[in-house]
This record gives structure tokens, sequence and C-alpha cells, in this order.
């Protein structure tokens, strides 16, 4: 497990990646009242949000970007396991430093977030929602950053600045945005179906079945919570686990192109190098 701490100027940057063969459980918990937006990278982690009148459990993590308050009696419990390893980014402020933050920064969190600057217990839940593949660019170079020193914090500045933007900017759009809570379950199960299913994926009409939803309502509200239509969705998951297979040298590049779907070792090829900017076989 690697934890990394980073300050800049009144945020906390909390880094966090655990990897293990064994369930283990991982806790933490801040040191004063917070207001946090945390990310979550490939890594399909178990989360508790654990409060002296109540708890709040989280089965399904990848990809959400998830925003609340939390004081100082509240525990942050990860469950790490083989399937399901730990790769988050959390971004908190102390809320005394609200006013304090540059750029009308604190302006957002008070409009955006006013649940969270006006709690009424422990732990208060914000908005939340499944990260745009921008987002999840930016998450997955933080986690995998190479760089060292004062190049690195020139690195986490930009980046920890390009990820609140994006976040901002999907939660204002998102209050446009008012689908119905029976809707978005349905929506996450199909999310869950295809992640899981990402060799032998259902149609479009398989799937509208499988959730009792119309194919026309799947395909525009999919879009609308997950920011890409169904099967590009789709697409983005299949190259994001083979490029993860090959860089942890887990698969070779034709085993990682088989345990995505694609027969084709040409197509999977092309089909990387378009969204990375390089081949599988590039990856060191």
């Amino acid at each position: 497990m690697t934890r990394d701490i980073i300050d800049i100027n009144d945020f906390t940057i909390l880094v966090e990646t655990a990897f293990s063969k064994e369930v283990i459980t991982d806790s933490c918990r801040f040191d004063e009242p917070v207001i946090a937006v945390a990310f979550y990278g490939s890594g399909n982690v178990n989360l508790e949000m654990s409060y002296p009148t109540g708890s709040r459990n989280f089965n399904y993590t990848k990809g959400l970007a998830l925003s609340f308050f939390a004081d100082e009696h509240v525990d942050c419990i990860h469950t790490v396991s083989n399937d399901n390893p730990l790769e988050c980014i959390v971004i908190a402020t102390a809320t005394r430093n609200l006013q304090k933050l540059p750029n009308q920064e604190g302006e957002l969190f008070s409009e955006l977030l006013d649940n969270l600057v006006n709690p009424k217990n422990h732990y208060v839940e914000g908005p939340s929602f499944f990260m745009t593949p921008e987002m999840h660019q930016i998450v997955d170079g933080i986690i995998n950053i190479k760089y060292e020193g004062k190049t690195k914090m020139m690195f986490f500045r930009s980046q920890i600045t390009a990820l609140l933007s994006h976040f901002f900017g999907q939660l204002a759009e998102n209050h446009a945005k008012q689908i119905k809570p029976k809707d978005k379950t349905r929506l996450l199960k199909a999310k869950e179906i295809l992640s899981n299913n990402l060799d032998n994926p259902p149609s479009l009409t398989e799937l509208s079945k499988q959730l009792g939803l119309n194919t026309t309502k799947l395909k525009k509200e999919f879009k609308e919570v997950f920011g890409l239509p169904v099967f590009k969705y789709l697409q983005h998951e299949r190259l994001t686990t083979a490029h993860s297979l090959i860089s942890t040298k887990e698969a070779t590049v034709q085993e990682a192109a088989w345990h995505v779907g694609y027969d084709s070792l040409s197509s999977f090829s092309n089909a990387f190098a378009k969204k990375f900017g390089y081949r599988p076989s590039q990856i060191k």
C-alpha cells in the first residue's frame, strides 16, 4: 500500500493505492472537519464511511467521483482484495479554509455543494457521478506519475486544478439533468453488466431487456450519466483494462486483446493507439 499526502495552497491531496491477493482493510480519518472529493480509478474497491450515527457503503466505486463532508469522527474504510484494488485520489479542504481558497473556488463549493458547507451530521454525502473519460485520464496520470521533486509538484498542481475544474463543470451540467433514482439504479446495473462481460458483451437490445428499459431511453440516459454512449463506454473499459493487464505484466498483448474481446490483434492495436497515442507493444 502506498499513501502520498501533498499540500497545495489550502488543499490537502491524498493519493492512495493498494493491491493485495488477500482481503485487507485500510482505515483513515481526517484530523479536522473537511469538505472533500474522492476520485476512484480503475480499481473497484469497496468503501464504507463509518460515523457515530450510522454508516454508508459503496460496493461499486470504479470511476466514481464522490463529494462529502466528514469530521474527525468519520472512518473511511476501504476493503481491498485481489479483484478489488484501491486507486483513490482525495482532494480535501478544511471547512475553515473555504473563504481563503483562490480563484473563487470557495464560491463554487458554496454554490454547488451547499449541503456540505452547512453540514448537519458527522458525515454528509454530496453529489456523486461517474467520471468522464477526460477525468479518468487525469486520475490515471496522477496514479501512475513518474516525475520526482519540483517537476512532480508542478504536475500535481496542474492536474489537481484540471480535475476539480472537470468535477465542478460536470456537477453544473448534472444539476440540469434529473434522472429518476430507479432509472439511475438500472443504469448502474448496465455499467456493471458491460464491465463484467468485456469479452462477450450483450447487444444493446439484450441489455435493454435485462434492465427493463427501452433502447432509446437506455442510450440517452446512459450518455447523460456516464458521459459516453453505451458502446463507447464499453470500448473505453476494454482498452483501459487491457492497458492495466499489459503494464502490470499480467498478460501479453495477445492475451490482453483476447481477454477484453478483440479477436483481431491489429484491430486491438489500432484502437489502443488511437486512445493512448502509442501501441500496446510500446508499454514499458
